[in-house]
């Protein structure tokens, strides 16, 4: 009798667990023999559906092809399984984009890596065309030893909110909190392989293409590995390229008042890792006053992401001199321009028309027309090239504007500026970076810095 009752409490158990995954309201994003609902991007690979069977075939002398959801996906769960020949590369694009304005249209964004080669990083997260490797699985043995070689594996794949997760055949890859994009398109890759004849014809497939977009709370899984966080931390790819943190995000190491020997007592806090302007009415330094670097620079690359509030005025000034012992104003500098364009007056000011505006050389030089800003209230992105006076402004990974220090040009722009009355304006060797604070709330993160190795002097 035991035994009937332990067998029925059994078959009850199986039945429950196989309704609950019957009644998951999974969407399948291929159905017959279709390629309807998705489009090619990049290269000239071919893609077909067998039956279910989504098979992408390579072809020579072509970019990097994509297959993509014509459909744009924010928060989701996506459950998937390909097959890939072992001597290729791979993988699957998620909040990804293509846009007329970064690299000729060029698909970027999260890849869950497919990748058969002995380094057996299949599952890990890299940024296609942007930071490359966020998640790599350097350290993750289990999940290198999960994946199969020519034969179908599984993944899942959890993106909700700024959390991606993965899992290969069950074992969990990756765990990356990163908040760069917010939503994209699906894609499947097939690698380019230039002209190397071994590697053509070979085909990487996908089957039981399904995802969820709903009540993702409730079907979402744990995972046992430590998070790798982004937010005022150094990529993978970062620190093997060179770049430093110029501020931890949680000090003021490394940075002081631009009229002070220390860091600002009020006009500035530091509140769950951003380094925050004070909003006092939009008077320039009535408060804390600009903030500076201990360290001047001469080469440098800078990356910086700012946030503005409504109507807020700031900048990130480079090459400046402080002249501590010279009483109060403000810091002289080249300065990137932070601002909300539509609603400060300052737009519409300038020596030159649009030398105002936001990403702008400071009254000197307007940037492109093309800035691919976020919304006031979200993150954006400042990149600041000076290498052997040749400068460029960036944002959000597209180039807006680039000037050369002493060429005849800018000397032509400086004496026709506000600042014609100081000599030698933009010309220093080095000098320090300096946010400013212009009386407006404004917040900043992730601020790093590279400098180019010079070479010993024999």
């Amino acid at each position: 009798m035991k035994f009937y009752n332990l067998l029925f409490m059994v078959l009850i158990a199986f039945c429950f667990s196989g309704c609950n995954q019957n009644e998951t309201p999974w969407e399948n994003l291929f159905t017959n023999d279709s390629l309807e609902g998705w489009n090619i991007k990049g290269g000239n690979a071919s893609y077909k559906n067998e039956n279910g069977t989504i098979i992408g075939t390579t072809e020579p002398n072509t970019p990097n092809t994509f297959l993509c959801s014509d459909k744009s996906y924010m928060d989701f769960i996506l459950e998937i399984d390909f097959k890939v020949d072992s001597v290729m590369n791979s993988g699957i694009q998620i909040r990804s984009n293509s846009l007329p304005y970064y690299r000729d249209g060029m698909v970027h964004g999260y890849q869950v890596e497919i990748d058969p080669s002995k380094r057996a990083w299949s599952g890990g997260i890299y940024d296609e065309k942007r930071r490359l490797w966020l998640n790599p699985l350097k350290e993750n043995v289990a999940a290198q030893k999960a994946f199969k070689q020519n034969e179908w594996n599984h993944y899942r794949i959890e993106a909700i909110a700024d959390t991606i997760k993965t899992w290969v055949n069950g074992v969990p890859a990756a765990h990356l909190i990163d908040d760069k994009t917010a939503a994209g398109f699906i894609g499947l890759q097939v690698h380019s392989i230039g002209k190397n004849k071994d590697k053509l014809g070979k085909q990487t497939m996908w089957k039981n293409v399904k995802i969820l977009t709903t009540d993702l709370a409730k079907y979402s899984q744990k995972s046992s590995l430590k998070p790798i966080i982004t937010k005022n931390k150094l990529t993978f790819q970062e620190k093997r390229s060179g770049w430093k943190m110029l501020w931890d995000g949680k000090t003021t190491k490394g940075w002081r008042g631009a009229k002070l020997t220390e860091f600002p007592d009020k006009g500035w806090s530091i509140e769950n890792g951003e380094l925050i302007v004070a909003e006092t009415g939009g008077a320039e330094s009535t408060a804390g006053g600009d903030i500076v670097t201990t360290k001047e620079y001469s080469n440098f690359e800078l990356q910086v992401d700012f946030k503005l509030t409504a109507g807020a005025n700031s900048g990130i000034k480079y090459y400046v001199d402080t002249e501590i012992n010279k009483g109060p104003g403000s810091s002289i500098g080249l300065e990137y321009q932070i601002l909300d364009d539509a609603l400060h007056v300052d737009a519409k000011r300038g020596s030159y028309e649009g030398s105002r505006t936001v990403c702008s050389l400071y009254d000197l030089m307007k940037a492109a027309p093309i800035k691919p800003l976020k919304p006031i209230g979200e993150w954006n992105n400042a990149y600041i090239k000076s290498i052997n006076n040749h400068v460029e402004h960036w944002v959000n990974d597209v180039k807006v504007l680039e000037y050369d220090r002493g060429s005849e040009e800018f000397l032509k722009l400086v004496a026709g500026s506000k600042y014609a009355k100081w000599p030698n304006f933009g010309l220093l060797e080095k000098g320090q970076i300096l946010l400013q604070d212009h009386g407006d709330k404004v917040s900043f993160r992730n601020i790093k810095i590279r400098v180019p190795k010079t070479k010993k002097k024999k």
